[in-house]
C-alpha cells in the first residue's frame, strides 16, 4: 500500500469543527490510519524556550507529522508578563490564556506540552538577572524532572547559549540551563529526590535551532557559512489534507491570540537548520535520529509488537476500520505484558484511541450542570455506541474520584445507542477547579507547586472522571473520559465546556483599586454569587483598624445557585495617607469563604475558572484633580478607564468612527489606550481631527506603541524604539525639575517611583523634535540613559504627551506614584504657545 505522506494530523481537521478543545475526537479513515502509523516509531523530541509563542511551531508540526516523532515543547513560562491584545487580563490571568493558547497550538501541529514552575516577570536584558528571579536551582530542577520523564532522544534550543545579554534574559537562560541539564539529567546524585518517581535519562543529542534573526537578517543568514548545521526540509506537503506543513505551522502560531501572532500559511521548499551543541556526532546533517533505534526494538520483547503493527498498518482497509481491531487488540494485549515503563503506558493509550476510532466507538460523560461544590451529588449522563460489527461489551462503569464500580455487562451491538444514567457523591474534600499553579501563594519569579508529580503538568488538573469498563474480542480495556458539560448555543451549536467544582459561595469587590482622596467616606460595593441552593451566611469586609466599616457585617441569603446580590459597605479612611489591602469574606456556618470566582471565556481557548483572594486595595491618597472630561479611546484593552473613574474623571469611552470636531468640542482630554495606534488602522484618519482638538487648548495623551508603525503619531517628529527600562526599582531623574507636570497640582517626587511593578516603561522614543520636553530618565544597569519615557510638547494653545510608562500595570495595582503623575499630565498647563503650522508633517 502506498504510504500516505500525513502522519498523525487527527486534531488538525478536527480544529476546523470544533467549538471548544475538550469536544471529543470523531476521525476519519486517513486520519486513523496515520494513528496507527505513528504506533510504530519510538523516537521522541523534546524543544526547549522561554515562553508561549517562542516555539517554532514547523519544527513540532514535522517532526509530530513526517517524523511521526513524540515532540513537545518546554515553555519556562506561561508568557504571564507579556501584553493582552484581545483584553484587560495581565499577568497571571494572562498565563492562564496564554497557557490554554499553547494547548490549542499543540492539538493543531500534533505536539505536547510542558512548563515549569517560572514565572514571566516581564522582559529581562540578561540572564544573570533572570535566573536571580526565577531561582535558578528550582527552574533546573524542573527542566531535570521534565527530561527524565519524557526521555527525549534529541532535545532542540530556541535560543543560543552563548548569547547572554544579546536578547530577552529569559530567552538565554532557557538555553543556558537546557545546555546544563543536558548531562546533569543522567546523573543519579543531581536532584536525587526525583528518583521515587523517574529515572535518570541521558539524552542522545542536543541542537541549537538557528534563525535569519540571531543573524540580524535575512541577508546575513543567507550568507553565513551553514555547512556544520544540519538541514530539515520541513517543506513538505501532506496530499491526504492539502496542506503543506508551513500552512499547519501557521494555524498553530495563530493560536496565540492574546500576543496577536496570526499567521499566514505558506507553501513551497522550506528549510530549517540545527546546530549540534551536544551529544553523540551526527554524520549525515539529515536525520537527528541517526544511530538511535526508533523501532519497538528498543523495547525489550517489543519486536513482535512492531511487526503486528506493520502488518496492521499494510492490511488496513480505508473502507472498513474495524477490520483491524482484531489485531490491534491483540497488539494492546501485547503491550500489557512487556516489562517496561515508559513507552507501554503511552503506547498503551495510544493504541486505545486507535481501537475506539476504528470501532467508531463513541464514549461521553456528561454532568447535568456545569457548576457543581463539594459534598453534592452530581448526575452523570453517560453515552456509548459502537459502530462496528466488532463485538464490544461494556461491562462496568468506574466513577472517580470515588472509585465506585457501577456493573453494566451490556453487549454493545453495531449502531445501538446505549444511555445510562449514574450518581456521583463528591467528597467534601474535592478539590476546587482552578490552575493548581495559582493555588498556593508563590514569589516574583516562581509559581508554588508543592506536589512534585504535577510540577510540569500543562493544565488544570481534573478530577472527575468515568472509566468505560469494556471487553473487546475477550480482552479487558479500560476506557477514561473526563466528565463535561454541554449544551446547544443557537449560533455555535453544540458548545462543550468542562466540569468545574465551586466553592459554596464566591464573592468579590468590584472595583479593585478604590481612591480616597479626602477623609469622606465611600461606599464599596460587594458581589456574592452562591455556588450552591439555599446559601445563607454574613459578610465582612476586613481593613485595619483605623478604616471604619459599616457595618461591621451584612446578612445575606441566597435561595437558588448561581443567584448573585450585590452590598455596599461604607468605608471611611485615616486622616494620614495609607494603602491597605481590603478583603471580602463570607462566614456560613462558622466556615470562611474569601475567593473571588473569574471565569475567562474565548472562543478560541478552553473556558478557565480561576479563584483568587476576594481583595482590593484602598488607598488614602491626597490626591489633587481638576475637572475634567476624557474621551478614552481604548487600544489592546486595559483597565484605565476604570483608574480614571476612580480619580474622578468623567471618563467616555469613544470608537474612531465616532471622532469628528464636533464630538471632541464637549472634552478636555484625549488619552488612547496601549497599542492603540498598532491595533487601531482607522485611527491613523481622525489624526488632523485630534490635532486640532490639542491646538484648541486641549490636552492628547498616548500611551505606548510599537515601534513597527508607518506612519507619524505626533504633531512633531518622533522615532518610536525599543528602548525600555525593566528594573521598577532604577533610579528616576528629573530632567525638568520646573515643568508643571512634576509640580502641579501634585507634587512629584522620586518617591512616588517607589514600589512600580514589573517594569517602569516601554518603547520609548529615543529621538524627538526639540518642541518635545522630556520629563524623566532612567536606566537599567550598564545600560545608557533612556529620556523618552515622558514628552510633552505645547502645541497650538494646548499640549500633546507621549509616554511609555507603563500605566496599564501601575494603576490597577494600585500605585499612588502613578495616580499623582497621571493627574499631573491630565492638568498639564505651560505658559509656552508653539505656533500649529510648525507642527505640519
Amino acid at each position: 500500500m502506498q504510504k500516505v505522506l500525513i502522519q498523525s494530523l487527527v486534531i488538525f481537521l478536527l480544529s476546523f469543527q470544533i467549538i471548544k478543545a475538550q469536544q471529543p475526537q470523531k476521525p476519519n479513515s486517513v486520519e486513523i490510519y496515520n494513528q496507527i502509523q505513528k504506533l510504530n516509531f519510538l523516537g521522541s523530541i523534546l524543544y526547549v524556550a522561554a515562553h508561549p509563542d517562542d516555539e517554532n511551531t514547523r519544527l513540532i508540526s514535522y517532526f509530530s507529522n513526517e517524523t511521526n516523532a513524540r515532540t513537545a515543547y518546554l515553555s519556562l513560562t506561561r508568557g504571564d508578563g507579556g501584553q493582552n491584545l484581545i483584553g484587560p487580563q495581565l499577568r497571571e490571568l494572562l498565563g492562564v490564556i496564554r497557557t490554554q493558547e499553547l494547548m490549542e497550538a499543540r492539538k493543531i501541529d500534533g505536539g505536547e506540552q510542558f512548563f515549569t514552575r517560572a514565572n514571566d516577570f516581564g522582559f529581562s536584558k540578561n540572564p544573570e538577572e533572570t535566573l536571580e528571579i526565577w531561582n535558578k536551582e528550582k527552574v533546573l530542577a524542573d527542566i531535570i524532572w521534565t527530561i527524565r520523564k519524557f526521555q527525549p532522544d534529541v532535545i532542540i534550543n530556541r535560543f543560543d547559549h552563548r548569547t547572554s545579554g544579546n536578547t530577552h534574559g529569559h530567552h538565554s537562560a532557557s538555553a543556558m540551563l537546557s545546555v546544563e541539564s543536558f548531562e546533569k539529567a543522567s546523573n543519579p546524585a543531581v536532584f536525587p529526590e526525583q528518583l521515587g518517581l523517574v529515572q535518570p535519562w541521558q539524552t542522545k543529542r542536543q541542537f541549537f535551532n538557528p534563525s535569519w534573526w540571531f543573524y540580524g537578517s535575512k541577508e546575513k543568514f543567507a550568507a553565513a557559512d551553514k555547512s556544520n548545521f544540519v538541514t530539515i526540509e520541513t517543506g513538505v506537503y501532506y496530499p491526504s489534507v492539502g496542506k503543506s506543513n508551513q500552512e499547519i505551522s501557521a494555524l498553530s502560531r495563530s493560536c496565540h491570540q492574546s500576543q496577536g501572532f496570526g499567521s499566514t500559511g505558506s507553501r513551497g521548499e522550506d528549510i530549517e537548520y540545527l546546530e549540534q551543541i551536544n551529544g553523540d556526532v551526527l554524520k549525515n546533517k539529515v536525520d537527528v535520529f541517526e544511530g538511535i533505534d526508533t523501532s519497538w526494538n528498543r523495547v525489550k520483547g517489543g519486536k513482535s509488537i512492531g511487526e503486528l503493527l506493520s502488518k496492521i498498518t499494510s492490511e488496513f482497509d480505508f473502507k472498513n476500520p474495524s477490520a483491524s481491531i482484531p489485531d490491534l487488540v491483540k497488539a494492546y494485549s501485547m503491550m500489557q505484558a512487556l516489562d517496561e515503563n515508559h513507552w507501554k503506558p503511552i503506547k498503551s493509550e495510544e493504541i486505545k484511541n486507535v481501537i475506539a476510532s476504528c470501532a467508531g466507538l463513541y464514549l461521553e460523560a456528561r454532568a447535568n450542570i456545569q457548576e457543581i461544590t463539594p459534598a453534592n451529588k452530581l448526575l452523570i449522563s453517560v453515552e456509548a455506541i459502537n459502530r462496528s460489527p466488532i463485538a464490544i461489551q461494556l461491562t462496568s462503569l468506574t466513577t472517580l474520584p470515588d472509585s465506585k464500580n457501577t456493573v453494566q455487562n451490556l453487549v454493545l451491538n453495531n449502531n445501538v445507542l446505549q444511555n445510562i444514567n449514574l450518581d456521583l457523591q463528591l467528597p467534601a474534600t474535592m478539590e476546587y477547579t482552578q490552575p493548581f499553579w495559582l493555588k498556593e501563594e508563590g514569589t516574583e519569579g516562581m509559581y508554588t507547586v508543592a506536589d512534585q508529580k504535577n510540577i510540569g503538568i500543562p493544565d488544570i488538573i481534573r478530577e472527575v472522571k468515568v472509566v468505560f469498563n469494556m471487553q473487546i474480542n475477550g480482552v479487558k480495556i479500560p476506557f477514561e473520559r473526563t466528565v463535561i458539560y454541554k449544551h446547544n448555543d443557537k449560533v455555535k451549536g453544540e458548545v462543550y465546556n468542562y466540569l468545574d467544582i465551586v466553592p459554596d459561595l464566591t464573592t468579590s469587590i468590584l472595583d479593585k483599586v478604590s481612591l480616597f482622596a479626602n477623609i469622606k467616606k465611600k461606599y464599596i460595593a460587594v458581589k456574592i454569587k452562591a455556588g450552591k441552593d439555599a446559601v445563607k451566611g454574613d459578610l465582612q469586609l476586613e481593613l485595619p483598624k483605623n478604616w471604619t466599616v459599616v457595618p461591621k457585617s451584612i446578612p445575606f441569603s441566597l435561595d437558588q445557585k448561581g443567584k448573585e446580590q450585590t452590598v455596599y459597605f461604607e468605608v471611611t479612611p485615616p486622616n494620614s495617607q495609607e494603602e491597605a489591602v481590603a478583603k471580602s469574606v463570607a462566614i456560613i456556618d462558622g466556615k470562611r469563604y474569601d475567593k473571588e470566582q473569574i471565569i475567562i471565556d474565548f472562543d478560541h481557548i478552553t473556558k478557565q475558572q480561576v479563584l483568587q483572594p476576594a481583595e482590593a486595595k484602598f488607598i488614602r491618597l491626597d490626591l489633587k484633580t481638576e475637572e475634567k472630561k476624557i474621551a478614552y479611546i481604548m487600544g489592546a484593552g486595559d483597565e484605565v478607564p476604570n483608574s480614571l473613574m476612580q480619580m474622578g474623571y468623567k471618563v467616555t469611552l469613544i470608537n474612531p468612527e465616532e471622532i469628528t470636531p464636533e464630538k471632541m468640542e464637549g472634552f478636555d482630554v484625549v488619552m488612547t489606550g496601549i497599542r492603540a495606534f498598532n491595533t487601531i488602522e482607522a485611527l491613523a484618519n481622525k489624526l488632523n481631527i485630534l490635532y486640532d482638538f490639542v491646538k484648541s487648548g486641549k490636552t492628547m495623551i498616548v500611551q505606548y506603541n510599537t515601534p513597527d508603525l508607518v506612519y507619524q503619531i505626533a504633531p512633531f517628529s518622533m522615532n518610536l524604539s525599543q528602548d525600555r527600562v525593566t528594573d521598577e526599582n532604577a533610579e528616576v531623574r528629573f530632567l525638568a525639575p520646573n515643568h508643571p507636570v512634576l509640580n502641579s497640582p501634585n507634587k512629584i517626587t522620586a518617591k512616588d517611583f517607589q514600589g512600580w511593578k514589573q517594569e517602569q516603561g516601554l518603547y520609548y522614543p529615543n529621538s524627538f523634535d526639540k518642541a518635545f520636553t522630556p520629563i524623566l530618565s532612567s536606566n537599567d544597569k550598564r545600560e545608557s540613559p533612556k529620556d523618552g519615557a515622558l514628552l510633552i510638547a505645547p502645541y497650538g494653545k494646548g499640549h500633546y504627551i507621549y509616554t511609555g510608562l507603563s500605566f496599564f500595570r501601575e494603576l490597577p495595582e494600585g500605585i499612588s506614584g502613578a495616580y499623582k503623575l497621571l493627574a499631573n499630565m491630565i492638568s498639564v498647563k505651560s505658559t509656552v504657545t508653539i505656533p500649529a503650522e510648525k507642527g505640519k508633517l
